[in-house]
C-alpha cells in the first residue's frame, strides 16, 4: 500500500509541481498546492491573499494598506468581535499548519506546498525534495516567463532567498539539507514523469 501522504518540496524551476501532479495521477491521490491557502482562509474567513502573506514575507499592515487594493482583492476580517484586530503572522502560520495536517490526516494526498515536509515532521509521510542545477532551473524559469537569462537568474535568486527565509522563520531551518528528506530527485535529465515513477516506487 502506498504511503498515504506524500510531501514534495521543490526549488523554483525544478518542475516540482509537475512531478507532484504526475505522482498524484499515478496513485489516484488528491493533489494539493494552493488549496492549503484557500482552506486556511476559509477557516479564518480571510481573503486567501492575506493568509498567503505569512509565507511571502510581505508586512501585514503594508499589504492591507496597498497591496490588496492594487490587486483588486477585498480583505475580509475575522468574524465576531472586531476589537480582536487582525490575526498575527503566528496565527496565520498556525492556520496553514492546521490545514496541512487536515489534508495529511485525510490521506491519499500529494502536498506540493508550504514546506509541508517540515510542517508535518514526525508524521508518517514520505518527504521528497525535487531539485535541479541552477542553470537548468534558470532556463526553465526563463522559458516559462518569457524572460532572458539574466532576469531568470534574478528571479531564481529571489525565490531561493524567500524560501530560505520562510524555512528559517517558520521552522528554524538554517539550511535545507538532503538528509532532511526521505528521497531527493534531480530533474536535470529526468522528465517529471520519470521522476514521478521514482517517487511512486518509494511510496509503495
Amino acid at each position: 500500500m502506498a504511503r498515504q501522504a506524500i510531501c514534495i518540496s521543490h526549488a523554483t524551476g525544478a518542475d516540482g509541481e509537475a512531478v507532484g501532479r504526475a505522482v498524484a495521477e499515478r496513485l489516484g491521490f488528491r493533489y494539493v498546492d494552493d488549496d492549503v491557502i484557500a482552506e486556511a482562509a476559509e477557516w479564518a474567513e480571510l481573503d486567501p491573499a492575506l493568509v498567503a502573506d505569512a509565507e511571502r514575507r510581505r508586512p501585514l499592515v503594508a499589504r492591507l494598506l496597498g497591496g490588496l487594493g492594487e490587486q483588486g482583492s477585498a480583505t475580509r476580517l475575522p468574524a465576531g468581535d472586531t476589537s480582536r484586530g487582525l490575526p498575527s503572522d503566528a496565527d496565520l502560520r498556525q492556520l496553514i499548519a492546521d490545514a496541512l495536517r487536515t489534508f495529511a490526516d485525510a490521506g491519499s494526498v500529494v502536498i506540493v506546498a508550504h514546506a509541508a515536509s517540515f510542517a508535518l515532521a514526525g508524521r508518517d509521510v514520505l518527504r521528497v525534495l525535487v531539485t535541479a542545477a541552477p542553470d537548468t532551473r534558470a532556463k526553465r524559469i526563463g522559458d516559462a516567463k518569457g524572460i532572458d537569462e539574466r532576469k531568470a537568474a534574478k528571479v531564481m535568486k529571489e525565490e531561493d532567498a524567500g524560501r530560505a527565509d520562510y524555512l528559517k522563520r517558520f521552522y528554524g531551518i538554517e539550511r535545507e539539507l538532503p538528509t532532511q528528506f526521505d528521497l531527493v530527485v534531480n530533474t536535470d535529465t529526468l522528465t517529471p514523469g520519470k521522476a514521478a515513477e521514482i517517487v511512486v516506487v518509494a511510496a509503495t
